[in-house]
């Protein structure tokens, strides 16, 4: 497709692509080929890590009929680029869903007429002479296929049978398989049905691996050091970037083994095809193709792709795509030509609203139930990785780049270390040709100062903080597919909630129920067991209208259907494998009240038993959907013909299905009154079928046709507790200001009472009911806004917890006293319909109740992953937290989705916890906040570090000196190894607090935190650098040579000078010796400097536990100063050899000693009464934020404003993030709350509020 003069593919969908053609042009080649020759290879290097370079550099723009490489962007905020070769393929047809077009001497051995019947019921191949073949041009990106098509001159992703079609189409012409010559053509399309995750070879791997930059700029750094005679240095360096790449390449290799082992378990099996309508074959897995049907065996099995239930039922596990260990019930595909008289509805497959009636790629079918007149059969509709268990692998194969501003900020600090860099390269090269020092070595000690100021060892340093979390993460019991989202987690200011399974229990308690009778309500009951209600319709639709299954004697399914039935007491007894073989008719699920047994008596005495037996025979199944809130079955009653339906699901869906004269005219206050009570409420409806509906009839009739003019029967309450551990967290959320959200798909008034239960609504809350309707009759679309009715006041715990969050700021904010805040908060509950309006009709209003939302109720799994989006874009964090089964698409979609599952490695979110609550919330944002904390004071460090060395070797460089070998490898390995990997080991503070981490290396605090101990550092190595020149006994290198005996001052004359040896002096000089006073000065200051910085900047609380708990960090930081103190207080000569150090004067060592300590003091009272004192940069940079409430109104998102520390910048600057923006605007935002029982209409021109 072209727009704006650019082609794309996979237009407006997630992964939407830009695309251009491009051919290879000759002279260009010849000039990169000579480029590559005259850079040593580099320009080769260049253009392999920048793709789009390399196909500008050596191809020309061509239209993309005429392309062989194509150029792909990604139109994300990522923009990322990929080159892709342009391959063809020779098949007898163009149409991948066509039938080949075969020579006349090469037809298949067949029914002619039948062949030729699926041709023309195809009819969108355009044939061309029998047996030519024809060239179809197409590339493959990311395991995904792109067809030429000539029609419309693009590249379209290769589609099989999973969209676009009609059911009808698919229990028609595409019902009775394929023939082998058909399924050899689609074959060439569509590949082997096979998700092969190649495991690289080692070579291959090390290959990639070491063209990675930060390993190319390491050997170039290494040549460079070697070139220099630092020989030690270079090979320790060498031996350690070996080790890092073998344990690289061995993480690596791990993973994509892990990854191929478990997509190769059931990659390959034998499976049974038909060949016709009666004629079956046996094959392997990977010939299946779109349109083959499969014949799914009664013992199960794991499915190799994605295939739709064209008969029959099935009981898959489908735990590994959602998480949800409970067996779902699969169903036939209804067939719209069967069973109607009404008009003919044909809806369109789509595999999503299907999801009831397919079977997934990796999910196992546990059992069928088959007959004999017709097994169960499934047409295959998707192959390979177009399949839902091979797009997942995709994602795990190529993830999306996470959007981190940490990160960002990193690459551009980096790019600033390389001006830096650039610019001690020119004073390198001034101080030496002052020098007149030879070309060779100018280039050396110019180049070598760019391999000190930017670290090598960065990334991996970064990196240490996110693994130890992970590792700590995983000891409790939450585990990761997407390591690079715990920093992302300590960002999280708004976490989502799903209500059923995640704040309340799984399991539900049968409250009571309340029967409807002609057109009113009965007294509510709580015993169903009552003989008077054994054969009445109402106990009948709790004990047929479910999907239960019997499992190894053991009855499954979905808890609420297993909890209404087990109220019942009824039995339920499935036909088996034996019972349905002997049969024509269906068999079917019989459930029967309790106490009633097959009678052992004679012939007469049996059928007069058999009659005064009551057992319901369930024959038709229509699963619950989520998006249309109920489900319904269709049985017959032992001794009658008649049919009879029975449907239950959410209280206003079954209300608006069932005939009016049997509703009662009270319906919605008696909903009301037990929904305001925190109860689930279930509605129950029943109606006897038409003649016209038969046994057969209804096997493959709509749901539509049956679930219409019901007769409401009454309301089923169940209590849904709350699960013990879900509200201390959601106070512990409260208290860090991190703003909870209730997101399910139960009833409003539920889950504003389950809302006010567990404290996300304040007891002194008024909630908002936002009903908007969409446009009607010629009216735009209008809200309305509906209280709630107030509960009682304020709860004295909420005060004192406030009480509490006051005491745990800080102590200045008593000083500045804040206006009284308005006792009364406002909260927005929002229904899924509401929401569809809100965003389709609402733009400007919906950041307002996204402000405000605490509820939303009744939403369906696409519109959770919409309010995810929603929220996302007004700049909040947001965190979800489900189940797994309806919430994928908002677990993924999500900065973090936690899966509460048994499974360690879902693949549903980025996140899995074992533990089946929500109390893995606030550890995984503790641990995500350590880690972040973490890799800031390990960039900080790092970047010290290279300005530290940076400032070393420009004053040695000064006096043509520099440092020595063995310096270099104790500075970078046993100082700045050990202490920026051991730094990283402080685990999370124990407690969250209402402040968060910095997210950006450009703020105020970390700038100047970074260039005061720059600063500092320059300040320090400076003046020891003048004043030991400034000394009495010092002596310029060239005449420096003195070396220190085994007692202090031994070597010193009676002078206080050293003593030089003439024949070791004219040696030095030869081998080009570093030993020297300002050397051995600028070593041991520096070596301190490193060690103070990194005390200075190992941070404790309140995100980490405090440094002293440190024992790995403590024990580097003793150990290293320990050994620089023995080396300049008591100095050995052999150590003093090997390190290149001078003899310098005791009374010296103790001068640098105070400088030592010193340095250290005033980087410690720096860091902590100056960068980190957050009174003084409230009183310097920020000012009190003055609150005003025109309307005696707050929202939950000012609520935990008003917790946290909150100060405005003082030059008035406006709040970056889009929701503090909104909320400041609320604030004086006269029509804000709108006022009860008013509305307002969607805007043509401005939007009118009205009463």
């Amino acid at each position: 497709m072209e727009r704006a003069g650019k082609a794309y593919v996979n237009c407006n969908e997630e992964d939407e692509m830009e695309i251009s053609g491009y051919s290879p042009c000759c002279w260009k080649l010849a000039l990169v080929s000579l480029g590559t020759v005259c850079s040593g290879g580099f320009l080769l290097l260049l253009l392999y890590w920048l793709p789009e370079l390399s196909v500008k550099w050596t191809c020309r723009a061509v239209p993309l009929r005429d392309a062989r490489v194509l150029l792909l962007r990604t139109t994300d905020e990522f923009r990322t680029w990929s080159r892709v070769r342009v391959c063809s393929l020779s098949a007898p047809g163009s149409d991948p869903l066509g039938f080949p077009q075969l020579a006349e001497s090469k037809r298949p051995l067949c029914q002619v007429s039948q062949l030729e019947e699926w041709e023309c019921e195809e009819g969108s191949l355009s044939r061309p002479a029998w047996g030519e073949q024809t060239e179809t041009r197409f590339f493959l990106h990311h395991n995904v296929r792109y067809l030429w098509h000539a029609a419309c001159q693009s590249f379209r992703r290769l589609r099989a049978l999973d969209l676009g079609l009609p059911c009808s189409s698919l229990h028609g012409r595409h019902a009775t398989g394929l023939p082998r010559s058909t399924q050899d053509y689609r074959r060439l399309f569509y590949g082997a049905n096979q998700i092969g995750v190649e495991v690289p070879s080692l070579p291959k791997l090390l290959i990639k691996e070491v063209l990675n930059p930060f390993y190319v700029f390491q050997v170039f750094s290494m040549v460079l050091w070697s070139l220099d005679d630092y020989y030690q240095y270079a090979s320790a360096i060498l031996f350690m970037s070996v080790v890092s790449i073998c344990f690289s390449l061995y993480t690596i290799r791990k993973q994509y083994v892990l990854l191929h082992d478990m997509v190769a378990a059931h990659n390959i099996i034998r499976v049974t095809v038909y060949r016709g309508p009666c004629e079956t074959e046996e094959v392997f897995s990977t010939q299946l193709v779109p349109g083959d049907v499969l014949l799914v065996p009664p013992g199960g099995l794991t499915l190799p792709c994605d295939a739709v239930l064209l008969s029959g039922t099935a009981i898959a596990n489908e735990s590994l795509l959602t998480g949800e260990s409970v067996p779902v019930t699969k169903t036939a595909l209804p067939d719209p030509a069967q069973g109607t008289s009404r008009p003919l509805q044909d809806p369109i497959y789509d595999p999503e609203e299907h999801k009831r009636h397919t079977l997934f790629c990796g999910t196992s079918v546990i059992q069928t139930r088959y007959y004999s007149g017709e097994a169960v059969r499934a047409l295959v509709i998707r192959t390979g990785f177009s399949t839902s268990k091979g797009q997942l692998v995709c994602s795990i194969l190529f993830p999306k780049p996470t959007d981190f501003r940490l990160y960002r900020d990193a690459y551009r600090f980096l790019l600033c270390l390389v001006v830096v860099a650039g610019v001690g390269m020119l004073y390198s090269v001034i101080c030496s040709v002052r020098q007149a020092e030879a070309v060779d070595r100018i280039i050396r000690k110019s180049l070598d100062i760019l391999t000190i100021t930017v670290p090598p060892a960065l990334p991996a340093a970064m990196t240490a903080g996110v693994v130890y979390a992970q590792w700590r993460l995983r000891e409790k019991r939450i585990f990761s597919i997407s390591p690079q989202r715990i920093n992302i987690c300590g960002q999280l200011n708004l976490m989502c909630f799903d209500k059923t399974g995640t704040l309340t229990e799984d399991g539900l308690d049968l409250w009571g129920f309340v029967q409807a009778q002609d057109g009113c309500f009965l007294p509510a009951g709580q015993d169903l067991r009552a003989a008077s209600l054994t054969g009445s319709p109402f106990v009948a639709t709790m004990a047929a209208c479910h999907s239960l299954t019997t499992i190894g004697g053991q009855l499954s399914g979905d808890p609420l259907d297993l909890k209404m039935f087990e109220a019942t007491g009824w039995a339920l007894e499935e036909p088996t494998q034996e019972e349905t073989a002997l049969h024509d008719q269906i068999q079917p699920t019989i459930v029967h009240p309790p106490g009633q047994a097959l009678p052992g008596a004679p012939a007469e005495e049996e059928l007069l038993e058999l009659m005064k037996l009551y057992q319901i025979g369930i024959l038709v199944q229509f699963p619950f959907s989520s998006s249309l809130q109920r489900m319904s079955v269709v049985t017959r009653t032992l001794g009658e013909k008649r049919l009879v339906a029975y449907m239950k699901g959410a209280p206003e869906t079954v209300g608006s299905l069932c005939r009016k004269e049997t509703v009662p005219d009270d319906f919605s206050a008696v909903l009301e009154s037990y929904t305001r009570q925190g109860l689930r409420v279930i509605a129950l409806a029943s109606r006897r079928l038409e003649n016209r509906f038969t046994w057969h009839k209804v096997q493959h009739i709509s749901r539509d046709v049956i679930e219409c003019h019901m007769d409401f029967l009454g309301l089923v309450m169940l209590q849904n507790k709350l699960k013990p551990e879900t509200v201390p967290v959601l106070a512990e959320l409260r208290r860090a200001c991190i703003r909870p959200v209730m997101v399910t798909g139960d009833n409003l008034l539920t889950a504003i009472s389950v809302g006010r239960e567990c404290g996300m609504i304040p007891a002194q809350g008024k909630v908002v009911v936002t009903e908007a309707l969409p446009p009607r009759d010629g009216q735009p679309a209008t809200i309305h806004w509906q209280y709630v009715d107030e509960l009682p006041g304020p709860d004295p715990a909420d005060k004192a917890s406030k009480e509490e969050i006051k005491l745990m700021l800080g102590e200045a904010e008593e000083e500045l006293p804040r206006p009284e805040a308005p006792d009364t908060s406002y909260h927005f509950a929002i229904s899924g319909k509401s929401f569809s309006v809100l965003l389709d009709h609402f733009p400007d209003l919906l950041p307002k109740l996204l402000l405000c939302g605490t509820v939303y109720a009744r939403m369906a799994p696409d519109q959770k992953t919409q309010l995810v989006e929603a929220l996302a874009k007004i700049d909040y964090s947001v965190g979800m937290c489900g189940d797994g089964a309806n919430d994928c698409g908002a677990l993924k979609q999500a900065h973090a989705g936690i899966s509460l599952s048994e499974l360690e490695a879902s693949v549903a979110s980025p996140f899995t916890s074992k533990t089946p609550n929500i109390s893995c919330v606030p550890d995984l944002i503790r641990e995500g906040r350590a880690a972040l904390v973490t890799s800031f004071c390990v960039f900080k460090f790092m970047a010290l570090y290279s300005i530290i060395q940076y400032l070393s070797v420009l004053l040695l460089y000064s006096i043509l000196s520099n440092l020595g070998d063995t310096q270099y490898l104790f500075i970078d390995v046993a100082i700045i190894m050990s202490l920026a990997f051991t730094m990283s080991l402080n685990s999370s503070w124990r407690r969250l607090v209402p402040q968060r981490p910095p997210t950006s290396l450009v703020s105020p605090q970390l700038l100047l935190s970074v260039l005061t101990q720059i600063l500092l550092c320059l300040a320090f190595q400076v003046g020891a650098f003048l004043l030991v020149q400034g000394q009495p006994w010092y002596r310029p290198k060239e005449e420096d040579a003195g070396k220190c005996g085994s007692l202090p001052n031994a070597s010193l004359d009676a002078n206080g000078t050293a003593g030089p040896k003439p024949e070791e002096e004219e040696e030095e000089k030869e081998e080009g010796s570093v030993r020297s006073f300002e050397n051995t000065t600028l070593f041991y200051i520096s070596c301190f400097q490193y060690i103070a910085v990194a005390l200075a900047f190992s941070k404790g609380r309140p995100f980490r536990q405090p440094t002293h708990s440190n024992g790995f960090f403590v024990a580097s930081l003793a150990a290293t100063s320990g050994f620089l103190l023995l080396l300049l207080l008591w100095p050995i000569s052999a150590l003093d050899e090997r390190f290149e150090l001078d003899c310098i004067p005791y009374e010296w060592r103790l001068i640098l000693l105070v400088l030592m300590l010193s340095n250290l003091v005033l980087s410690l009272f720096l860091e902590k009464f100056v960068c980190d004192c957050h009174i003084l940069w409230q009183r310097v940079c920020y000012t009190r934020r003055k609150y005003e409430y025109p309307n005696q109104a707050t929202y939950p998102q000012l609520e935990l404003d008003e917790m946290a520390p909150s100060y405005t910048c003082r030059w008035h600057a406006p709040p970056r993030a889009k929701y503090k923006r909104l909320a400041q605007e609320l604030l004086f935002d006269p029509d804000w709350p709108p006022r009860p029982k008013t509305s307002t209409k969607a805007p043509g021109p401005p939007a009118e509020s009205s009463a």
